[in-house]
């Protein structure tokens, strides 16, 4: 149970995105059905956790059309995606000494990058490694 604020983070974000504007009890625009209009900007949620999720922080980032959201360092996250073409297992790493104290925290980052699906997830010894290796990133 342990794991439920992350979950329900994630739930509200998704539900957030996937109800009609008329469900609020304002009229929906005219063009919400038309098949040439935009799709939404759907965006990177990325979440840091503690240990079996005694704490958990999150943000959302967009880099397209520009580097947006409520991540402290939008255009530098942006920069490290595209580095890595939106693989997590490729983003540029800022290697520095850590210590070998074992308080381990998990990263996660679901959502969109440039119309590919994003869902990955990994656990760090500690918040200095998970640094290291995600650089600006994860870094609020």
């Amino acid at each position: 149970m342990r794991s439920l604020p992350l979950v329900a983070a994630t739930a509200l974000l998704a539900l957030g995105g996937l109800a009609p504007a008329h469900a609020n009890g304002t009229p929906a625009p005219a063009d919400a059905a038309d098949p040439a209009a935009p799709a939404p900007k759907r965006g990177l949620f990325l979440t840091v956790s503690g240990a079996e999720n005694t704490w958990v922080r999150g943000v959302l980032l967009h880099c397209t059309p520009e580097p947006a959201g409520a991540h402290p360092q939008a255009a530098m996250a942006c920069g490290a995606v595209a580095q890595a073409k939106g693989d997590f297992d490729r983003l540029p790493d800022d290697p520095h000494a850590c210590t070998k104290e074992f308080d381990p925290v998990t990263a996660t980052a679901t959502g969109s990058y440039r119309g590919k699906t994003v869902t990955w997830r990994k656990t760090y010894p500690n918040a200095c490694a998970l640094d290291a290796d995600t650089g600006h990133v994860f870094r609020f």
